[in-house]
């Protein structure tokens, strides 16, 4: 991929950090064509790639998904690609697998955060590529995995805790709050995410989730990622996210959003059943419910807090 030689699709919004720096500042600097779309829904999107063939593809999760599942896909000839980008979201596993089929084209996990200008992690195009990796971090960027409840230990290569990111590209401060800007950012340029991740012994790192989004459940910790990659496994789901919901004797227990996929039908003991083979008996989640669309931001990334609103207390 040089400069001058390929053809980017822009679906993101300048507006968003992502956006701006992959899908134009990156085109800018490369000197490649950049199709525009505004509206980036699956029909918009697979309408674009068949009429001007793109080579590359900084997309969210929503993207892939909703192109996996749109029956416009059968006639669209999506081996145009070279490559694709992902990010502002967890891509699950077994979209990652599918689309590769479909294009030919390897999709880069990467990772960052507006506080970060954004990147600080990112797989290489030409190196080693671990699938569900965010990748190494960038160039003079520092890392550092630590204990959830106190940033001052380090924890073990391998072991979940903090992720801590440290780099130029690292922000000086939020505008005129200082305290906000103290309980992210230590005074030698430390910034903590908010996310639990782990590195493993070649130096990748993985997130696990956000922190807020944990869930302890009678003294265990569950991570919704988790019970999200197992139920998107299920043929009938299209998309999913979990949620801590109260529970009166384990604090907390997890519930499904579920979105089926069109015409499918699925019973909640169904989908319980088939997290059972998979899941340890206190992650398994208690409620599934489903719903039309999975409320999220203009990036795609789900608004897990809007589901735990609409979640009432467990009983039992």
């Amino acid at each position: 991929m040089g400069k001058g030689q390929e053809t980017l699709i822009g679906a993101l919004p300048f507006f968003h950090v992502f956006g701006l720096s992959a899908a134009m500042n990156f085109a800018i600097y490369m000197g490649w064509g950049n199709i525009l779309v505004p509206k980036p829904e699956p029909a918009k999107l697979l309408e674009t790639i068949r009429k001007y063939k793109p080579t590359f593809g900084p997309l969210v999760p929503t993207m892939y998904i909703g192109m996996i599942n749109h029956a416009d896909l059968k006639k669209t000839d999506m081996t145009c690609f070279k490559g694709f980008f992902s990010g502002s979201a967890p891509l699950p596993l077994e979209v990652i697998r599918e689309f590769e089929e479909m294009t030919g084209a390897v999709i880069v996990e990467g990772y960052g955060l507006t506080e970060s200008s954004p990147v600080t992690h990112i797989n290489p195009f030409n190196g080693v590529r671990k699938t569900g990796s965010i990748g190494i971090p960038v160039p003079d960027t520092q890392c550092r995995i630590v204990d959830v409840t106190d940033p001052g230990i380090n924890v073990e290569a391998g072991q979940p805790g903090e992720l801590l990111v440290k780099g130029p590209q690292v922000m000086q401060g939020y505008l005129h709050l200082q305290d906000e800007t103290a309980n992210v950012l230590s005074d030698d340029g430390w910034l903590r995410t908010g996310d639990i991740a782990r590195m493993d012994k070649d130096g990748y790192f993985f997130i696990v989730d956000r922190i807020k989004d944990m869930v302890i459940s009678g003294g265990y910790n569950v991570y919704p990622r988790e019970i999200d990659e197992i139920l998107f496994l299920h043929p009938k789901v299209k998309e999913v996210s979990s949620v801590g919901v109260p529970h009166p004797t384990r604090g907390e227990q997890i519930k499904s959003f579920v979105v089926l996929v069109e015409e499918a039908d699925a019973t909640e003991e169904e989908l319980i059943d088939y997290c059972r083979q998979s899941l340890a008996k206190y992650k398994l989640p208690t409620s599934i419910e489903f719903i039309e669309e999975l409320p999220k931001t203009i990036v795609g990334k789900v608004l897990r807090a809007e589901l735990r609103k609409r979640s009432t207390p467990l009983q039992g």
